[in-house]
């Protein structure tokens, strides 16, 4: 092959092993009459952290030569669970599960399907809150991820007209004795997240027990007839998204006023309304049972391939384990923001 000198020190297109290069004209945007095939460095535009990019004229135009990210997109599951609802005096409901919404097999609360999974961008930040349950006669807070956000658990109703059941993401009971309450609805709007509390069986002046609180995957059940056991707290549901199958937002059960009047807590962290204060399970979102008692904190689980690395801001409490070729952080208390590498 016939040797043709490019510039100092590429002498030949073929050569091997060369640790020279080409030098293409650089400066500012074109100035001249450009021709199919050109190739130059523009110094007016700035790449991939370069103050230059390598531009090539089609015949038509001079386009930019683009880097393409062939890696896999980042793509995350998750389990959004709100915190429980808690109870009130004088023959509470239970309280209510929090909300659940994840895009795992097998669905969200209240019946839902299972939501789409988020695709994100790496370098980004995006926010995370594990919600906290609720004190006596208040409500669950909420739990967000991205834009996903499930609701906290309603209260349930105690002594009272003015202590109505509390709606949640699963519904408050309806407070027993001689209240006749009825159950706190579940939320639908954006989705639906849990079932409905029970109600308190009966009608104001008959001796009734209290409301089960609504679960993730049912509702809180009602008492029979007067004196008989109060409501059970509807069941949780499972999830799968750590590689275990593990309920979550189970209902509270009811109180009455009567000795052994209660009911029992749904499967999933729902504590059951024997007397006392008996609070929901811990990033279980169960709600409350008993007296005066407080619902069980959230959860946000988020599923990932383990071939990106998360950062956590401040604020979170988390841990990561491995399953397969996935990551699963798993956040127990806080708020703040995370983001991918």
């Amino acid at each position: 092959m016939a040797l043709t000198k490019v510039i100092t020190g590429v002498t030949d297109l073929n050569q091997n092993n060369s640790t020279n290069g080409l030098k293409f004209p650089t400066g500012n945007a074109f100035a001249g009459t450009p021709e199919e095939g050109m190739i130059r460095n523009d110094q007016t535009q700035a790449s991939e952290g370069s103050a230059s990019t390598m531009q090539f004229y089609n015949g038509t135009a001079w386009k930019n030569f683009v880097n393409i990210d062939s890696t896999p997109p980042l793509v995350v599951n998750f389990l959004v669970v709100a915190g429980g609802g808690g109870t009130s005096n004088d023959g509470p409901g239970g309280g209510g599960a929090g909300g659940l919404r994840t895009s795992w097999t097998g669905g969200s609360g209240g019946g839902g399907a299972s939501e789409t999974a988020f695709t994100l961008a790496k370098a980004t930040n995006y926010t995370v809150t594990v919600g906290a349950g609720g004190a006596a006669n208040t409500a669950g807070s909420s739990s967000v991820f991205n834009s996903i956000t499930s609701a906290g658990g309603g209260r349930g109703s105690g002594g009272g007209t003015s202590y109505t059941a509390g709606p949640g993401g699963s519904g408050g009971g309806g407070a027993g004795g001689s209240y006749g309450n009825a159950g706190g609805v579940a939320v639908t709007s954006p989705v639906v997240q849990g079932f409905a509390g029970g109600n308190s069986g009966g009608p104001p002046g008959i001796n009734y027990g209290g409301g089960g609180g609504g679960g993730a995957d049912g509702a809180g059940t009602s008492p029979a007839n007067s004196g008989a056991p109060s409501g059970n707290g509807g069941v949780g549901k499972a999830v799968a998204i750590t590689g275990s199958s593990i309920y979550y937002a189970g209902g509270g059960g009811g109180s009455g006023n009567q000795s052994g009047q209660y009911g029992n807590g749904g499967t999933g962290g729902g504590a059951d309304g024997t007397s006392g204060a008996n609070a929901g399970g811990t990033n279980l979102g169960g709600g409350a049972g008993g007296t005066n008692a407080t619902g069980g904190s959230g959860v946000v689980i988020i599923r990932y391939p383990n071939t990106k690395t998360i950062t956590l801001g401040a604020g979170l409490t988390a841990t990561t384990a491995a399953f397969g070729t996935d990551s699963v952080t798993t956040f127990t208390a806080g708020t703040g923001t995370i983001s991918f590498s």
